[in-house]
């Protein structure tokens, strides 16, 4: 009798059975988990950004648009009259606005173009090798972190007409006492030094920043060719840094179009007024003054968007800038 050669198969032990089944719908769940994690989770992570701008920079752009074209106080801000554009044709006649508007020009041209020339004259030291440049580094962001709030109060002090340490410094060289809050160009000379003081630092450590992205080849050859450090900085490092010199001269005019505690807090108690003769009021002033303090919530609403239309035409101005310098790096 011949034997039996086939092997036998082995029957599934008992609670097996459907096992493979089981395994292959389970792995199949957590594929799809997983498709559907990577796809959406970099939107979940996002998502906050998106809710915050909504609540606190969409909405607030879209309401005071909307504020702009009524009639309506900030005591009762649901009760609005249609005007259409008379809010802003109202601003083409209004001398005050053109005051703010002169005022925060002044101001910004008083306190963005030493601030940047400083700025790059500190990145350009810094950017040598010296003992502690970690402490220096430091120390030129200190006034960055600094408060407004603190920092205007300590220059109100400095800027006294009475007892100010500048006055006293003047009287020292042999000069009379100057009344720095109320002149029209000693007070926003005064308030434009707050502002340098504030964010020269900060522009110097982009500055810095950027000096050391620099080749290090281009100041060999500058040097093997007989350049000068000055020389070197000259056609060198400067050409280097247009991008970032463009870029902190925009952020700079924006920030000085917008303008606030600084001139707030330096005027005292004629609040927003900016000064008793309006003689250093911004356009931020000026916003605050017919939206807070005369309630005129329409028109200050008006003010906001001819604010943000004065910032579209820098953004604008900047991209053609940038533009020709591409070119100009290019050709």
């Amino acid at each position: 009798m011949a034997s039996d050669t086939t092997a036998a198969v082995p029957s599934p032990a008992p609670g097996q059975e459907g096992t493979a089944p089981a395994r292959a719908r389970a792995q199949e769940r957590r594929s799809r988990r997983y498709r559907r994690d990577v796809r959406w989770s970099p939107y979940a992570l996002i998502a906050p950004f998106f809710l915050f701008f909504a609540a606190f920079g969409l909405f607030p752009l879209l309401y005071t648009g909307w504020a702009s074209l009524h009639q309506v106080e900030l005591t009762s801000p649901n009760d609005m009259t249609w005007v259409g554009l008379r809010n802003f044709t109202r601003l083409l006649s209004d001398d005050f606005f053109w005051n703010a508007l002169r005022n925060t020009f002044t101001i910004g041209v008083l306190s963005t173009v030493p601030q940047l020339l400083v700025a790059l004259g500190i990145a350009h030291l810094l950017n040598y090798k010296l003992r502690g440049s970690m402490f220096f580094r430091v120390a030129v962001l200190t006034p960055y972190a600094t408060s407004v709030a603190a920092a205007t109060l300590v220059f109100v002090l400095l800027f006294g007409r009475d007892y100010g340490m500048i006055n006293w410094a003047l009287g020292l060289a042999g000069f009379g006492h100057v009344d720095w809050q109320n002149g029209t160009w000693t007070s926003q000379l005064a308030v434009s030094t707050i502002v340098i003081w504030r964010w020269t630092g900060y522009n110097a450590l982009i500055y810095l920043a950027a000096m050391q992205a620099v080749p290090a080849d281009l100041y060999e050859s500058a040097a093997l060719d007989g350049a000068s450090r000055w020389q070197q900085f000259r056609h060198v490092t400067i050409p280097a840094l247009r991008p970032t010199i463009l870029f902190t001269t925009v952020v700079s005019t924006i920030g000085a179009t917008q303008l606030f505690g600084e001139p707030l807090l330096f005027s005292g108690s004629a609040g927003a007024t900016g000064g008793s003769d309006h003689q250093f009021q911004t356009l931020g002033l000026y916003l605050y003054e017919q939206g807070w303090v005369n309630l005129h919530l329409g028109r200050a609403s008006a003010i906001a968007w001819a604010m943000f239309l004065i910032l579209l035409l820098i953004g604008a101005v900047n991209w053609l800038v940038s533009r020709m310098l591409h070119k100009g790096m290019t050709s």
